[in-house]
């Protein structure tokens, strides 16, 4: 009996339905098990809807796990770029730099990089380095991943838990990608919300590369991510701030910053402004644990994954792989 013949009690649920939360529900569920994921916010209004996006690790560790995560997903992407439109995937140029001398980081050596020529060097910067990178159109791809999900026999359900041991009676194993809302969760007083504001712009065309500012120490960021005639402008990283209210000042100010370094966005047409909530860890949490139930009887076998800061996108593929495997190790009746 596949997954999809059946609709009942399922082998795993997962909390949280952001790109943490469907790629490993989809992965879950592309290995045969029964999957519901149970989410507050529906992919469409989640923090992974408001991002850039593009492949590369930022505000997340540990570094060594992450490497091991990104190569993963990064293999993935280039995949889904060069197969599939629909996914909202595109591997492109573009370049990161710097006002100040300073070295590309060892990630970016990792996945291949060259030195920015003095004329690819925008004004005021001083150093660079340009690399070939997936982008990610977020909505667009969120939707096509909600689909694959559900194709392989999963379902998404609109339900809020006040707490794990809610979960506990629901299925043999809660994988926990709760992202922010890990805070309370959990509860994990090292989660911290990072908020991040962007603004979306039609250029028809003009922009063709991403840009990314990776002055040390810059007191905002700068960058700008081309989907097609359309851009993601950014950002802010306001450590503490939970308001999901969009600011029109921030707004002003980041287009004010990117045509100041791009130009070609100066007569680009806005359609709106994104707000998201990254989750902010030391480290992230991808562990088993165990989820007692209320009564405080023994519950399921709990996978925490949660905590990728602004990095979610980027290590998405690896720790859901990383998931399957705890999740076969703890073992499932039936499978």
């Amino acid at each position: 009996m596949s997954a999809s013949d059946e609709v009942g009690r399922p082998d795993v649920v997962v909390v949280g339905a952001g790109v943490i939360g469907l790629t490993t529900a989809a992965v879950l569920a592309e290995a045969g098990l029964r999957v519901r994921v149970d989410a507050e916010r529906l992919p469409g209004a989640t923090t992974s809807a408001a991002a850039g996006a593009t492949w590369g690790p930022f505000m997340i560790g540990p570094e060594d796990r992450v490497a091991a995560w990104a190569a993963t997903s990064l293999a993935v992407f280039e995949e889904l770029a060069a197969g599939q439109e629909e996914t909202g995937v595109a591997v492109i140029e573009g370049t990161h730099q710097s006002m100040t001398p300073t070295e590309p980081p060892r990630w970016a050596v990792s996945a291949g990089v060259r030195p920015c020529t003095a004329a690819e060097l925008r004004p005021g910067y001083v150093t660079g380095w340009r690399r070939r990178s997936p982008v990610v159109d977020m909505p667009r791809y969120l939707a096509w991943l909600e689909r694959r999900f559900t194709h392989a026999g999963g379902r998404v359900r609109a339900h809020a838990y006040r707490s794990l041991a809610e979960t506990a009676q629901e299925a043999p194993v809660v994988v926990n990608c709760s992202g922010v809302g890990a805070a309370t969760l959990v509860p994990d007083p090292g989660v911290t919300p990072v908020r991040g504001q962007v603004v979306v712009v039609r250029h028809g065309g003009a922009l063709r590369e991403f840009f990314g500012d990776d002055t040390p120490d810059a007191p905002e960021l700068t960058y700008a991510f081309p989907h097609g005639d359309t851009a993601v402008l950014g950002g802010t990283a306001q450590r503490g701030d939970a308001t999901l209210e969009p600011s029109p000042a921030v707004s002003e100010a980041i287009l004010h910053r990117c045509r100041a370094v791009l130009p070609e966005l100066r007569g680009a047409e806005v359609l709106g402004t994104r707000v998201g909530l990254r989750p902010a860890r030391e480290a992230v949490r991808l562990e088993t644990a165990r989820v007692a139930g209320a009564d405080g009887a023994d519950g399921a076998v709990l996978v925490h994954n949660y905590g990728h800061g602004g990095a979610g996108v980027t290590v998405s593929w690896g720790c859901a792989a990383e998931v399957l495997d705890l999740v076969k190790q703890a073992g499932i009746p039936g499978h």
